[in-house]
């Protein structure tokens, strides 16, 4: 069975990640891409669905792991009755391979290791033929199957039902390598990788990157770790950024609730990109808005919620057979059907994301603004429809306040592009649009009785979206009508005192109920104490989201609170970019604080 969610390290290449449990079991890994089938998939199943096993064969009495400073090369030391040993796992990064490295040495003693591999493509429906072969390195081992080929380099493995195994020994300064290398099929295999000058060449990498950071002077190691998630969903050629890794891990345990998540929501890299450009990333801005343009090129009417990493539009949504689930919550699901929803909340992040990269001095291209007018005269005919929202509801669409809030925010950007950076647009006739749909959301989407904004128009709940109201400008943080919707949301939808995006059980999303606190929604709670003046609050609140990273500062989608687990698809961008933001609230509440209780 697979570990818990939260006993799961990530190690990637900008082109794909893999799963490393404390166990020292790689149970998920999709090659050669983030959203490529996976071929150790043990993560959502058993080690029948795939797995690369490195661990000492007898008793662990210790175990440790963290990353070399500000990379995605882990460390994994064990500590045994005979000795101790670490293992060092890492893609190497910048080399157009796909490859993952595993090194094990010696500390003191001699630890005896074990190695299991069980490699299955395709979603483990196929068990590809395997063969071994002698270079002039070592044994290797060769695995096929339909398109799909590994070149395993390391100590000789031997055949055991349908796995391959290994036993070696290690003493103190002894190392050992180990090697996959993915690579078509048809081709032949590529050489042997040079592994301590790749890993020297991937600590580099990241770290040079790392380096380039604006530091955050609150909560900077947990910020610092958030950025290098974000670039390590980051797709290195394309420039699109996935919303995880994973694909089905649940929301409610045992459940239905399992989502793809490999894939560029406009909304969650729109909103990444805002965190890096905040943090010094331009680069990385410009490389997604290329993206943004190949993908939504065409007829701004056919523009999707998300698309694959090249741009793909059609991500149609499918039941893997092969795959169990994660502790049996199933379906397991491959696609995402969201892609042909009507989310309109979508406009609005981009423009927000687009005018930070301007604010930053990221000049328009010739094709950047023709392209946001193009999105402004599709949302100037579509505004009033109903949609999906934030959620991806599949249930009845409905009039959505924060959907409606963030299409205000798109014309209130184009409007600034037009007046504060002298573009060109019909900016008389979008200002008038901002008012009427400011009009709108203020009558049919606030109760005065209850002094909150609602989830929708005509309904009585509320939805942790609205906590986004005040931060794109909409109303102000102390506003008394966004006090009485936080009071509210405080009220309905705090759960053992973290955030519940909407309350499942009223039947809004067609889905059966229950799910645990998004965090997401925990940390815009954090901003928005930080925003009205609760610093105190702000702060307690922050400080336990950031307990609940894991022991290398991974978080997933939600957390379950009376288990302490964590739960939903990880590591998650839309977690980890709100850590950003909520830190970068707290630190200019404190900087405010700060000069106004300065004498004179």
């Amino acid at each position: 069975m697979p570990m818990h969610i939260e006993d799961y390290a990530l190690i990637g290449d900008c082109h794909t990640a893999a799963l490393v449990g404390r166990d020292g079991s790689i149970d998920w890994l999709c090659l050669p891409r983030f959203d490529s089938p996976s071929m150790f998939g043990a993560l959502l199943g058993s080690e029948d669905q795939g797995r690369w096993l490195l661990a000492p064969a007898d008793r662990v009495l210790e175990t440790s792991r963290h990353y070399l400073e500000d990379t995605f090369v882990l460390i994994t030391r064990w500590v045994t009755e005979t000795g101790e040993v670490e293992v060092t796992d890492f893609m190497p990064i910048g080399d157009r391979r796909a490859d993952v490295v595993r090194r094990v040495r010696g500390i003191t003693g001699s630890v005896r290791m074990v190695e299991d591999v069980r490699i299955r493509f395709a979603y483990a429906e196929a068990i590809p033929w395997v063969r071994q072969v002698h270079e002039a390195g070592g044994p290797a081992l060769l695995a096929v199957a339909g398109p799909d080929a590994v070149v395993l380099r390391g100590p000789k493995l031997s055949p055991r039902d349908h796995s391959h195994a290994a036993e070696f020994t290690v003493s103190a300064g002894e190392t050992v390598n180990m090697t996959l290398t993915w690579f078509h099929a048809h081709r032949e295999p590529p050489a042997p990788l040079e592994v301590d000058k790749r890993q020297a060449e991937t600590e580099k990498w990241w770290q040079e990157w790392a380096s380039m950071c604006i530091a955050s002077p609150h909560y900077h190691e947990q910020v610092h770790r958030s950025l290098l998630v974000l670039r390590a969903l980051s797709h290195a050629e394309t420039g699109g950024i996935v919303a995880a890794v994973t694909t089905s891990l649940p929301e409610q345990f045992g459940g239905s609730r399992n989502w793809d998540y490999r894939y560029v929501w406009l909304r969650d890299a729109s909103l990444t990109l805002d965190v890096l450009l905040g943090h010094g990333f331009e680069q990385e801005a410009d490389a997604w808005r290329n993206w943004l343009l190949r993908a939504v090129a065409g007829d701004p009417g056919d523009i999707q919620i998300m698309y694959g990493l090249s741009g793909e539009r059609r991500l149609s949504e499918w039941e893997v057979p092969s795959l169990p689930g994660y502790h049996g919550a199933s379906p397991v699901r491959v696609g995402n059907d969201a892609w042909r929803q009507y989310q309109g909340d979508i406009f609005g992040e981009v423009m927000l994301a687009l005018q930070s990269a301007r604010r930053v001095g990221l000049n328009e291209t010739k094709f950047s603004w023709p392209l946001q007018r193009a999105l402004m005269s599709f949302i100037e005919d579509n505004w009033s429809r109903p949609d999906n929202g934030i959620w991806e509801i599949r249930g009845a669409k409905q009039h959505f306040t924060h959907s409606r809030a963030m299409v205000w925010a798109a014309f209130d950007c184009a409007v600034r592009a037009v007046r504060e950076s002298g573009l060109d647009g019909p900016v008389e006739r979008w200002e008038r649009l901002r008012d009427v749909i400011r009009e709108e959301i203020e009558t049919e989407g606030f109760d005065e009785k209850r002094n909150t904004f609602t989830q929708y128009y005509g309904g009585t709940s509320v939805d942790a979206s609205l906590l986004l109201l005040s931060q794109i400008g909409f109303i102000a943080a102390d506003d008394p009508r966004m006090l009485g919707t936080v009071a509210a949301i405080e009220r309905e939808l705090l759960h053992d005192g973290l955030v519940l995006r909407y309350l499942t059980q009223s039947g809004v999303d067609g889905l059966p109920a229950g799910e645990h606190p998004f965090l997401a929604c925990s940390f815009w709670l954090v901003e928005q104490y930080a925003r009205s003046g609760r610093l105190d609050d702000a702060t307690e609140l922050m400080d336990r989201l950031v307990a609940l990273c894991n022991d290398v500062g991974l978080l997933s989608e939600e957390y379950d609170v009376k288990a302490k687990r964590h739960a939903g698809n990880t590591p998650q961008a839309f977690s980890h970019l709100a850590l950003v933001r909520a830190a970068d609230a707290i630190s200019a509440a404190i900087d405010t604080v700060a000069r106004v209780s300065q004498p004179g």
